[in-house]
């Protein structure tokens, strides 16, 4: 099952699930599925996709496609900084407002484009602006994952080395006061602590020696949480965080990666609930993604190799390094499929995979 070669990314499925209004949230097999419309969560997370695809592979043309989430995502944010999910083919929103979820995934995705150099200003400037609008609602969130989505987000955006223009874009000094109010610079640090501290003391309210986790079961987008511990970690250089995100990446690793040596998801139809066994399926490309980057942002931050090989091994489970040992990339589309159910895989190719797919790709083949 050992893959020894690297398998080439074919992007161009992206732009198939596209149109001038958004990404698709479903397909049929292979055909975007007009009656589930969009979401903010997939097209926040194709916007990621397109971003990295622009830096590695400029003249590509993914700026473009970027510009079409980010206006979407843009659209989708209401005027006190919440975020609708949810819009029919027809353009409405089916929500007045979206879950805590979507908000930290779509802050997390305006911090990364933030964050990249390569996005022109009047993009950067789009998402300094949504980003400044959500704060007081980022503020707000208690939900873990939503805490974890956004903090990733505004870590991106600190974290780059002209991160003082991002809170003081437009004034000719650090200390006027159209700059002060404009993404302050040190409140986002405060509230990148605040935020980390819930994840804190989620995990102390949870954790024994056996079971060193945030909740009493493993369910979505488990590696955000470590992940995020690690970034605010980075920021704050505190060693109770950097500690609680290693000891949680390591439950979690100890939970999904299989004796026989490949990625093993909590599946999605049951999880994993506190003293009971993990639900065997179904088995989601986006959680290989999220836990490829929170491994090799661990690999980064602390060195340890064994770090990248199990980012590498995320990847090997598009590939067939997995319990089914099967691809599921489609070798005719370049499109990925759904999961793998007990009866095999899931033949639908919708957003979330695909994306999950070239982040993760692109993230490891070229760091």
């Amino acid at each position: 099952m050992e893959l020894t070669h690297v398998k080439p990314l074919r992007a161009e499925y992206l732009r198939s699930l596209t149109d001038d209004t958004g990404i698709f949230q479903h397909t049929k097999f292979g055909v975007p599925d007009r009656g589930h419309g969009y979401t903010s969560d997939d097209n926040g997370r194709a916007l990621i996709a397109a971003v990295i695809l622009h830096r590695n592979h400029p003249g590509e043309d993914w700026l473009r496609l970027a510009g079409t989430y980010l206006s979407f995502i843009h659209h989708a944010q209401n005027e006190d900084g919440s975020f609708r999910n949810f819009m029919n083919y027809n353009r409405s929103f089916a929500e007045s407002v979206g879950s805590e979820d979507c908000l930290g995934r779509c802050i997390w995705a305006l911090g990364f484009t933030l964050s990249e150099p390569t996005v022109p200003d009047n993009m950067q400037n789009t998402c300094r602006f949504m980003i400044d609008r959500a704060l007081p609602r980022i503020a707000e969130l208690r939900s873990p994952r939503a805490i974890a989505y956004a903090l990733v987000g505004l870590a991106y955006m600190l974290e780059t080395k002209d991160s003082l223009r991002y809170a003081f874009p437009y004034a000719n000094t650090d200390t006027s006061e159209e700059a002060a109010s404009f993404l302050p610079h040190r409140e986002i640090r405060e509230l990148i602590e605040r935020m980390a501290d819930r994840l804190l003391a989620q995990f102390e309210q949870y954790a024994t020696a056996e079971w060193q986790w945030f909740e009493d079961s493993v369910t979505y987008g488990n590696a955000m949480l470590p992940w995020a511990l690690l970034k605010a970690a980075r920021l704050s250089g505190r060693a109770d965080l950097r500690y609680t995100a290693k000891a949680s990446l390591a439950f979690l690793t100890s939970l999904t990666f299989s004796k026989e040596g490949y990625f093993k998801p909590v599946g999605s139809d049951g999880w994993l609930v506190r003293g009971e066994s993990a639900a065997p399926y179904d088995e989601q490309p986006i959680e290989a993604c999220e836990t490829l980057l929170a491994l090799y942002e661990a690999y980064i931050m602390l060195g340890t190799p064994a770090y990248l090989d199990r980012a590498q091994m995320c990847l090997d489970w598009f590939h067939g390094r997995n319990s089914a040992g099967l691809s599921l990339i489609d070798p005719q589309t370049g499109g990925c499929y759904d999961g793998i159910h007990a009866s095999g895989l899931n033949l639908n190719q919708g957003s979330e995979n695909i994306v999950s797919y070239c982040i993760a790709h692109s993230v490891i083949h070229h760091a």
